[in-house]
C-alpha cells in the first residue's frame, strides 16, 4: 500500500516532536509538509535532512498556515495532524474544516504516542493555558526536591521552540548565561532558560528529545518536565502538576490541549490567588473538581517583588509584559501591572502611541493588549522596534516584567528596574509530601521495571 500522505499542523514545537517519534521511520506514513503560525519568522524555512532522516534525504519544507489548502491539493494530502496548542476550540475546529474541505482526514495524536523512554522518575508541570505559571512553578519544585527533599541532582528539560538554526538547536543544555548566545536564543526562548540558569538549574531543551532525554538522565536522580504553552508532555511522569490561572476563569476548559492536561493532572495548583477574586477561584476550583474529580488542589500566589521600588513609587511607568502571555494567552494585564499597582506607580504610560514596526502591528492583531508592550523579540529587526518603541515613549521608569532582563538584549535609554515573580504555594507540606512520594514510587517502580520505564 502507498504510505499515508501527512501534512503537520504546527508551531515549531510538538510538530516536529510528533514527526520524530511517530512518522520518520514509520514507512505506513509520508510526511509532505509542515505548517506553522503563532511565532513570527518560522514559517519559511526546511526541516533539514539531519534531523529528517534517511527516508528525507531533502528535509521537509515548512510553510505558512495560510497555504494549508494549497498545500493539501498539490502534495494530495491524506491526514492533516494538528501539533501545536493554546488554541481555542472555535479556531481548532476552524483548521479542522479547512483541512476536511480541501480533502484531508484531521487527527490529534494522544500524548501518550509520542513518549519518550525514561530511566528516572519525572515530576511535569503543565498548564491549562499559557502565561498561568509553569515557569515558577518548575523552578519552585525544583528548590524543593533540592532543599527540602535533599536530591542533589534535579535536571530540567523543557518544551521546545526552537526558532533559530534548528540543527544547532538539536540538543541544547542552558547552564549559564553564555549558552544563550551559543544556541541563539531569541528573547522569548531566553524568557524561559535564563530564570532557571539564575536558579541555578541545569535545562534542556531542542528538538531530537530522544538524545535530549539520553543526555538529561545521565546527569540527574530526577527530571522535571516544564511545558510550553499549554501542552501535553513528551514523557510519562510520576507526578503531573497543572497550572490554573484564576484570572482567566473558564480557559481551563475551552482551549486545546489544556484541558487534556486538566483530566490528567495528579495536581491542579491555582496559581495568582493573591491577583483574583475569590469568586473565580471558586470557579477554576469548581470546574478543576468536576472534571478531574481524583485530583488534588492546591492554591498559591504569583508573589512579586522588584529590584528597585524607588523606581516605580510615585512614577509613570511603562510596562513591558510578557509577549506570548499577552498575544496568543490573551492576558490582559501581567505581574508588570501587578507590581505596579503594589508599589504606587502613579500611571502605567500606555505604549501604542509609541509604537514602530511588527510591534505596532501587535496591537491591531491582539487588541486585548491595550496599555501593555509585549517583549516580543524573534528577530533581530523586531528587537529593535521594540528598543525604539521604549525610545519613543513618555515616561520616567521602564517596569520589566519579563522573565529576561532585557537589558541584556537591548539598549533602554530611560531608568528600568524589574520585576520577579515566584510561587508561594499555600501548603507547602502538601507539596513536599506529593513529591516526595512521587520520587520515591518512581524510584521502586524502575528498580522492579529493571531500570526504564515508557
Amino acid at each position: 500500500m502507498a504510505p499515508v500522505k501527512v501534512i503537520i499542523i504546527g508551531a515549531a514545537g510538538r510538530d516536529f516532536h510528533n514527526f520524530n517519534i511517530v512518522y520518520r521511520d514509520n514507512p505506513a506514513y509520508r510526511v509532505v509538509a509542515f505548517t506553522a503560525t503563532q511565532i513570527p519568522e518560522i514559517d519559511d524555512r526546511r526541516y533539514p535532512p539531519e534531523l529528517a532522516g534517511p527516508a528525507y534525504p531533502d528535509g521537509i519544507s515548512i510553510h505558512p498556515m495560510d497555504e494549508l489548502e494549497r498545500l493539501i491539493r498539490e502534495l494530495k494530502a491524506d491526514l492533516c495532524v494538528f501539533s501545536y496548542s493554546d488554541v481555542h476550540y472555535v479556531d481548532v475546529m476552524h483548521v479542522a474544516s479547512r483541512a476536511v474541505a480541501a480533502g484531508a482526514a484531521f487527527q490529534f495524536l494522544p500524548p501518550a504516542a509520542a513518549y519518550i523512554a525514561c530511566t528516572k522518575p519525572v515530576v511535569s508541570v503543565l498548564a491549562v493555558r499559557t502565561g498561568c505559571g509553569k515557569s515558577q512553578t518548575a523552578r519552585r519544585i525544583m528548590q524543593v526536591l533540592r532543599h527540602d527533599l535533599g536530591v542533589s541532582r534535579v535536571v530540567a528539560i523543557r518544551h521546545p521552540m526552537p526558532y533559530g538554526d534548528l540543527t544547532l538547536q538539536r540538543v541544547e543544555r542552558f547552564a549559564a548565561l553564555s549558552d544563550l548566545e551559543k544556541y541563539g536564543c531569541t528573547v522569548e526562548e531566553r524568557e524561559e532558560f535564563e530564570p532557571h540558569i539564575a536558579a541555578g538549574n541545569v535545562v534542556y531543551a531542542g528538538v531530537d528529545y530522544v538524545e535530549i532525554v539520553r543526555q538529561a538522565q545521565a546527569e540527574a536522580d530526577v527530571i522535571v518536565w516544564e511545558g510550553g504553552n499549554n501542552d501535553a508532555g513528551f514523557l510519562k511522569s510520576d507526578l503531573t502538576l497543572v497550572v490554573a490561572d484564576p484570572l482567566r476563569p473558564g480557559h481551563e476548559l475551552l482551549y486545546w490541549a489544556g484541558e487534556v492536561n486538566l483530566l490528567t493532572a495528579d495536581i491542579v495548583i491555582i496559581n495568582k490567588c493573591n491577583s483574583a477574586r475569590a469568586e473565580d477561584i471558586a470557579t477554576v476550583e469548581a470546574n478543576a473538581h468536576a472534571r478531574n474529580p481524583r485530583a488534588a488542589i492546591l492554591t498559591a500566589d504569583s508573589a512579586v517583588t522588584v529590584e528597585e521600588p524607588a523606581l516605580v513609587k510615585g512614577k509613570r511607568v511603562l510596562v513591558v509584559e510578557d509577549g506570548p502571555t499577552l498575544t496568543h494567552g490573551e492576558m490582559t494585564y501581567g505581574a508588570g501591572v501587578v507590581a505596579a499597582r503594589e508599589f504606587g506607580a502613579a500611571e502605567i504610560v500606555s505604549p501604542a502611541p509609541y509604537a514602530v514596526g511588527s510591534i505596532k502591528e501587535a496591537y491591531l492583531r491582539y487588541p486585548q493588549i491595550g496599555g501593555l508592550l509585549p517583549a516580543l523579540g524573534y528577530y533581530p529587526e523586531q528587537l529593535a522596534e521594540l528598543e525604539q518603541t521604549i525610545a519613543r515613549a513618555q515616561c520616567d521608569t521602564v517596569l520589566i516584567a519579563t522573565p529576561v532582563d532585557l537589558r541584556r538584549v537591548i539598549r533602554i535609554d530611560k531608568p528600568a528596574t524589574r520585576v520577579r515573580y515566584e510561587l508561594r504555594e499555600h501548603d507547602p507540606e502538601a507539596l513536599r509530601q506529593s513529591l516526595q512520594r512521587a520520587i520515591a514510587g518512581g524510584a521502586r517502580g524502575l528498580a522492579d521495571q529493571g531500570g526504564g520505564r515508557q
